[in-house]
Order: C-alpha cells, then structure tokens, then sequence
C-alpha cells in the first residue's frame, strides 16, 4: 500500500523552514523576506523551499494560525466588551512597538488566504462577543462585518503614532469606529474608552508581546535574545 501525507522527512524540512522563517519574518519582517534566504538560514539549497511549501503565504498563514489561536483570550476581563477592546488595543500597540510585528500584522491581514482565516476565525468569536447586541445577525453576518472591521484594524495598524496622531487618539478612534459597525450604544462606548484610558496598555502591551515570542520560540525552535535578534536551534 503507497504511503500518504508528508513523511518524516518531509516534516523535518518543513519544521526546519518554518523555524527560519519566523526568525527572518521577526528580523526583517516578511516584504523583505526572501525565499531563498528561508532556504540557506534553513540550511538547504534555495530550490528546497518549494518542496515545503507552496509559497512564502503558506508558511505566514501557518504562523498566523498561532498567532491567533488566543485572540480574545489573553484580556483579564469578563465584559465581553472590554475584552474585545483590551485584546484589540494591545494589537494595535504591539504593531506600534515592533516593526516586524506590525509587517506581519499588516501583511496578514492584506493577503488573500491569511484575510480569509482571520475572517473567519474571528467572525465566530464576534459572534460570540457582540450577539446580544445584534441578536438578529448570524454568524454568516458576523463574518461579513468582520470583514469591514479587519479593514479598519489593518488601516490603523499601518499608520505609525506620531505627535499629531498619538497611540491614545489611535485606540479612541478605532474602537469608536468598531463599536459602531457592532452597534454598541454609545454610553456603553464611552465606558469602554475611559475603561481603556485608564489602563497602563503599554506596559500590558509590552508582556504580551514577550509571551507571543516566547510561544512562537516554543513552537519553531528559535532563541530571541536580548538584543531583539533571533537565531534557528540547529
């Protein structure tokens, strides 16, 4: 009987190419990421790549998968409002602190097969989130309107805080304009702002971002040293 699915050896090399690139995605981000770099920090001739993977999405899209397997449920709150609000102000200050994660962010959310796993996987948690405030939408129409609040998401992602549009303004307006597309009245959204604001999201931002690498180094076997570069376990 033919043997089927990848074999071991085939595993190891995709484990190998994942490990590298996510230590190259976390240097460079992935734009400036080349194939042909995975390989050679992979240790195999650039032509292997595509033996593993089908294209460098592929390999993103197997990261995003952990990436966003805890969305929602790193925020230590029990509102499922202010869990939406915490969990979405940390993304977006991440991004702000790490320009690698911000390109992965950013890409992931553009790219055709990674948009459409965060559609999904993030329409059935809205789902569950905001029913109450659309009790007539299906989990159908929740995927349909995450489709408009992932837009807003990546939009505010890609424009970098400066002195004229701080972090601060950057939470308010985007929470204001998500809550909105889930018809969250307004009073309940100005409790979420002050919630929000009263937080040091900064530094709640900083230890999560540390658990996320510390989850993807667990998961690809790379070491991320103090100096914020990464190196592939051999």
């Amino acid at each position: 009987m033919a043997k089927r699915g990848i074999q071991p050896s085939g595993m190891r090399t995709r484990q190998k190419m994942m490990a590298a690139a996510v230590t190259l995605f976390l240097q460079k981000g992935y734009q400036d990421t080349a194939t042909a770099e995975i390989s050679t920090l992979a240790g195999m001739a650039p032509s292997a790549f595509f033996r593993a993977f089908p294209s460098k999405e592929s390999v993103l899209l197997g990261l995003v998968e952990n990436m966003f397997t805890s969305q929602f449920e790193m925020a230590e709150c029990e509102d499922p409002l202010m869990v939406y609000a915490v969990e979405t102000a940390m993304q977006l200050n991440i991004a702000e602190q790490n320009e690698a994660l911000r390109d992965l962010y950013v890409t992931a959310y553009s790219l055709p097969n990674t948009s459409e796993y965060i559609y999904q996987n993030t329409a059935r948690k809205l789902y569950q989130l905001f029913h109450n405030y659309l009790p007539e939408a299906s989990e159908s129409d929740f995927y349909e309107l995450e489709i408009a609040t992932a837009g807003i998401t990546r939009g505010y992602m890609a424009r970098k805080c400066d002195i004229h549009f701080p972090l601060e303004r950057k939470l308010s307006r985007f929470l204001t304009a998500a809550m909105r597309v889930y018809r969250v009245p307004e009073a309940e959204q100005a409790k979420v702002l002050a919630f929000i604001q009263s937080l040091d999201i900064r530094t709640i931002a900083t230890k999560v971002m540390y658990k996320l690498f510390a989850m993807l180094e667990m998961k690809y076997d790379f070491k991320l040293s103090k100096d914020g570069e990464t190196e592939v376990t051999r």
